[in-house]
């Protein structure tokens, strides 16, 4: 599990883009191209930062093109300013994360499983402010994924394809060695996939992933206010299934129960 720092190979080329001629994944510099097999394409970004004291690891499936662009605008900033190669990388990885409404949704699930107590904390809210050196935002493939030049969005599955393991072996399972001790959140099924198989493979510890949150994008709403109790079940569409909504409540429940135990 190699995995040295690639981003001093990269500053000078990311110092000298020029972002707003870059509109589309087909038109990003072959220079950070990683890997590529058929249809897929992998580029650099400069997401390397690992936060030591992370005791909450949310996983993302893959940062796609405009986080890519922000990302990079992001870092050209940092380094135009002098600062520091850690501060540059770790701004980088959390520029744009979970803004939005996508975080008020967020924190409000993670407070409704009991995370804040776990963490000793008066809500998750504060992971995004004065309790930031608690969680790490990360992505079960590190490096942007393109599938015929748009982003990658879980299908096919990265389970099945060696070229996509090969990518969540050689970065997120460095970085998840680094935090063995760490809560999992996946985002989306596609990830929980992942982290099931990395769980498998002895990378993770299966009892240390949270599955069954909904995710907490504005398109999940309805899910999202039933699983917090803001929506009465006789009001769901049926695109809803409260049953597998209510048997993942009670399961994440009790093992946040069981971690604050043990």
């Amino acid at each position: 599990m190699v995995n040295p720092l690639l981003f001093p190979e990269y500053a000078d080329a990311i110092r000298a883009l020029d972002l707003a001629a870059i509109g589309s994944p087909a038109a990003l510099p072959e220079r950070f191209l990683l890997a590529h097999e058929g249809r897929f394409s992998v580029h650099y970004i400069p997401f390397e930062y690992v936060n030591p004291a992370a005791r909450i690891v949310v996983v993302g499936i893959a940062p796609g093109f405009v986080q890519w662009k922000n990302a990079m605008a992001e870092t050209q900033r940092r380094m135009a300013a002098g600062a520091a190669q850690d501060e540059v990388l770790r701004a980088a990885r959390l520029a744009g994360a979970f803004s939005g409404a996508i975080r008020p949704n967020f924190v409000a699930l993670l407070d409704a499983i009991g995370v804040q107590r776990w963490l000793g904390i008066a809500s998750c809210a504060s992971l995004f402010d004065h309790d930031a050196h608690l969680v790490q935002i990360s992505a079960i493939l590190r490096h942007p994924v393109f599938v015929d030049g748009r982003n990658y969005s879980g299908t096919p599955g990265m389970a099945k394809l060696p070229f996509l393991r090969e990518q969540v072996l050689r970065y997120f399972a460095h970085e998840a060695a680094q935090l063995p001790d760490a809560l999992y959140i996946p985002m989306g099924g596609s990830v929980a996939e992942g982290l099931d198989w990395l769980a498998r493979e002895g990378v993770i510890r299966r009892e240390r992933i949270l599955h069954g949150l909904p995710h907490p994008s504005g398109a999940n709403a309805e899910r999202v206010a039933y699983f917090l109790g803001r929506k009465e079940r006789a009001a769901l569409s049926s695109r809803t299934n409260a049953r597998q909504i209510d048997a993942a409540r009670a399961t994440l429940l009790a093992q946040m129960a069981a971690l604050s135990e043990s």
